[in-house]
C-alpha cells in the first residue's frame, strides 16, 4: 500500500520456463492487497488502505469504501489479475480517479505463430474501440482503446439496485517469449482525467521489461 514510485514484478512460468515482467508505477498510486492468505487479512488490509486513502473520513465511510473494494476481488480472480492499483487526482476542479490492472494469460495455440496479429483480430472482433499494433521498448504489442459499461453491485449501491455507468479504457497486450501474454489495462469513469491518465499509463507500459531467471534482459526477438 504505497504512494511512491514502485518497481513491480510478476512471473509467467510455462513448462518450467519463466519470464519475469517488471514495470514501474508512478508516484501517487495506491496498491490494492493481492497476496493475502485469508478473508480476514484482506479485510484488515483494505480497512488500513481506506484509512490511508481517506484519513479524514469517519470509520463507517472507511468501512464502506473497503467493502466496495472487496466487491472487486471475484472479478480479479476471474480475470487472473495479479496487480491492481488506483490513483486519485483533481483535473480542472473535478475529482478524477483511474485504476490500473495487470494480468497474465496463456496464448491460444493457434495465436503463437503471430501473436500480435492474432490479438488484433480477436480484439477487433468485439467492434468496441480502436485496436492497433504499437512498439514498446519490450517489443511489439497491441493497444485497445474504447469505452464499456460497468455497474456498481446492488448490495453496494445507495439505491439498492445495480447502478450502471460508462468507463473509458486503454488495454495493452504484450506477448511474452514463452507463449503467454501480459495484459495491462487502465480504466477511468471520469472523462475529465482522460488525458492525464492516458499519459500516465503510457509511461507505465513503456517501463515494462522482460527478464529470465538469472535476471538477464530479454529483448523483443528472444
Amino acid at each position: 500500500m504505497s504512494t511512491v514510485t514502485s518497481d513491480n514484478q510478476v512471473a509467467a512460468v510455462v513448462d518450467g520456463e519463466a519470464v519475469h515482467v517488471r514495470w514501474i508505477m508512478p508516484e501517487g498510486f495506491f496498491e490494492l492487497p493481492m497476496e493475502v492468505e485469508s478473508i480476514d487479512q484482506l479485510a484488515d488490509e483494505l480497512v488500513a488502505l481506506a484509512q490511508q486513502v481517506m484519513p479524514g473520513a469517519t470509520p463507517d465511510m472507511q468501512y464502506q469504501w473497503a467493502a466496495l473494494c472487496a466487491g472487486n476481488y471475484d472479478a480479479f480472480v476471474e480475470g487472473g489479475i495479479q496487480y491492481a492499483g488506483f490513483v486519485m487526482t483533481e483535473v480542472d476542479g473535478t475529482r478524477c480517479t483511474a485504476t490500473v490492472h495487470v494480468s497474465l494469460m496463456d496464448l491460444a495455440e493457434e495465436a503463437r505463430f503471430n501473436p500480435v496479429q492474432a490479438t488484433i483480430g480477436a480484439l477487433s472482433a468485439f467492434n468496441q474501440g480502436e485496436v492497433q499494433e504499437i512498439n514498446l521498448p519490450c517489443g511489439p504489442a497491441v493497444s485497445w482503446i474504447g469505452t464499456r459499461q460497468a455497474a456498481v453491485d446492488a448490495a453496494l449501491a445507495p439505491s439498492g439496485h445495480d447502478e450502471p455507468f460508462w468507463t473509458s479504457f486503454i488495454q495493452v497486450q504484450a506477448p511474452l517469449p514463452n507463449g503467454t501474454v501480459l495484459v495491462l489495462e487502465m480504466v477511468t469513469p471520469t472523462q475529465e482525467g482522460w488525458d492525464t491518465f492516458s499519459s500516465m499509463f503510457a509511461g507505465i507500459v513503456k517501463s515494462v521489461c522482460f527478464f529470465d531467471d538469472e535476471g538477464n534482459l530479454l529483448g523483443p526477438s528472444e
